[in-house]
């Protein structure tokens, strides 16, 4: 099994396909990534030699921001946006639809469990 990026790389599929399996890599990142370490798309991940994985552990470490750092970064950055009291810092605070969806109906997802008022269910 190959470990990219502190990730396990699902065996059997194409390497083309197992990189989205990191946090900030999709297909196109991927293609791109193995474009430029020069790896054939189509290799299966358990066919991947030692010094290809390190090729690729190399190339993705230096040149992308993935896995962890990309979460924290995430994560301070709508901190920022809940601190600055701006109108998607408080769709945030208060778990609501951010980008202008609507709430009166759907929007089940972000806001949970419907809270009812009265009698519960038996």
């Amino acid at each position: 099994m190959a470990r990219i990026a502190g990730v396990d790389l699902p065996k059997k599929k194409k390497i083309e396909y197992a990189l989205p399996y990191i946090y900030g890599i999709g297909l196109t990142l991927s293609r791109k990534i193995l474009k430029d370490t020069g790896i054939d798309p189509n290799k299966r991940v358990y066919e991947l030699t030692e010094d290809e994985i390190s090729i690729l552990n190399k190339e993705i470490a230096n040149n992308y921001v993935v896995e962890g750092e990309l979460r924290k970064i995430v994560q301070l950055n709508i901190k920022e946006l809940m601190d600055l009291g701006c109108y998607r810092g408080l769709r945030h605070r208060r778990g609501l639809p951010v980008r202008g969806q609507r709430t009166k109906t759907n929007a089940r997802t972000r806001k949970g469990k419907r809270k009812t008022v009265g009698a519960a269910k038996k």
